[in-house]
């Protein structure tokens, strides 16, 4: 008799909680559909893109909620539609492009037989439907209305559009928390207009970077360009706040004040910055204040799928959408407002050296994302160790010196998985 596969054998948590989490979460594919089915298509809210993508009636964008793929429409009314992008004949994709437009009065055409659905996801037209010359079609009693296309709640929080399959999710502004809805009305407090798109791909699980961008505690070791240009440096006032449900995170950091010098910094951390270093275009450093306050950082985890970026003066959002057991594709959106002033729209370009793939701060993500799924390869058995701040789930009003939001993303986790 042959011995269970992996995915066979029942998962049990670590009597340690939330300060351990199993390997195997990174590599087991019934996990893996678990969470497309409790998560993604589950009781949450999925970010699916920016009201400033679909500007005009009859845009749409293509995207994905987990690996299901879905497409975001605006219909003649102006009202914002989502609906999942298979057809309901023979499941092939109807929207084949990234983004485009389809006219006031256009319709989503599957290329295979034709079948033609609205903004809103109705089917609207099927070819050949009463048969040719007496012969074929369908039957009497098929009803366009009975073969629309599987339509996602969708509600809005200023810019950013959020979708979910679940009809008993709580409404969005309860699922996210006043502090969260918050933030995301200050960093999208007048009209946007995107500035730009890139995309990333990690060899690695979702879950590895959803814990990342978490971590704080990272930012200052990993990251050494941050300390080294005063950025962000551990010991910066500052604070992580965690939602009630803990699935979000809210990390904030001002503007460092004297006494937080590369000094300070290099007597504390392990790996030392170079002191004397200098950039050839320093006005890259440039911070420009805005937003209503001294906040210069802000990186807002939100469950499952999104984070929220301010990074001196870039402004993104970072869509993450799974590909598989061990691998994980980041869409940055980057944005700012329409009336910037042109010197403040040509700042925040160069500033976007700073982030992205290639970025001078988070290019490291990326790497750490692919030898953490390197190294748990064959140790299964092994667990993951994060005490560090003990092992609270609750807000600090400082930052950099924790891990509660990585371990309250796990509580969260658990919670809509039944772990």
């Amino acid at each position: 008799m042959n011995a269970p596969s992996v995915s066979d054998l029942p998962l049990r948590w670590p009597t340690a909680g939330e300060t351990r989490a199993p390997y195997r979460l990174y590599t087991d594919g019934a996990i893996y559909a678990q969470e497309q089915e409790r998560i993604f298509r589950g009781p949450v809210w999925s970010f699916l893109g920016l009201k400033a993508e679909l500007p005009r009636v009859g845009d749409f964008k293509a995207t994905f909620v987990g690996d299901t793929p879905v497409v975001l429409t605006r219909d003649v009314d102006g009202a914002l539609h989502c609906w999942v992008n298979r057809c309901a004949h023979r499941g092939a994709l109807v929207c084949r492009e990234l983004r485009g437009n389809v006219g006031a009065n256009g319709t989503h055409t599957c290329v295979y037989h034709q079948w033609a659905y609205d903004p809103a996801g109705n089917l609207v037209g099927v070819p050949f439907r009463k048969g040719l010359g007496g012969k074929g079609g369908y039957p009497a009693d098929f009803e366009l209305a009975g073969h629309g296309l599987q339509k996602l709640r969708v509600d809005t929080i200023a810019e950013m559009i959020f979708g979910s399959f679940d009809q008993a999710a709580p409404p969005l502004r309860e699922y996210l928390g006043d502090e969260h809805c918050g933030n995301i009305e200050r960093v999208f407090e007048r009209p946007i207009r995107v500035l730009g798109h890139a995309r990333q791909y990690f060899n690695g699980n979702w879950k590895l970077y959803a814990e990342n961008s978490r971590d704080s505690y990272h930012g200052g070791l990993l990251h050494l360009f941050y300390p080294t240009f005063g950025i962000y440096r551990q010991g910066q006032r500052g604070w992580v706040h965690l939602s009630k449900n803990k699935l979000h995170q809210l990390l904030q950091v001002c503007k460092p004040a004297e006494d937080q010098s590369i000094e300070h910094y290099q007597q504390a951390s392990s790996r030392k910055a170079q002191a004397d270093a200098q950039l050839e275009a320093p006005e890259l450093l440039r911070w420009v204040p805005e937003l209503g306050g001294e906040i210069s950082l802000t990186i807002q985890s939100v469950f499952p799928n999104v984070v929220v970026q301010q990074i001196s003066n870039t402004l993104a959002v970072r869509q993450i959408q799974t590909k598989g057991i061990t691998a994980t594709e980041l869409v940055w959106t980057f944005y700012g407002f329409a009336d910037d002033a042109p010197e403040l729209t040509a700042h925040r370009l160069k500033q976007h050296n700073l982030v992205g793939p290639a970025g001078y701060i988070s290019m490291e993500d990326g790497e750490a994302v692919e030898i953490c799924q390197q190294g748990i390869a064959g140790s299964l058995d092994e667990t993951s160790v994060i005490e560090c701040g003990g092992s609270s789930v609750e807000s600090m009003e400082v930052m950099g010196v924790d891990e509660n939001g990585v371990r309250g993303f796990w509580a969260g986790y658990r919670k809509l998985m039944g772990l």
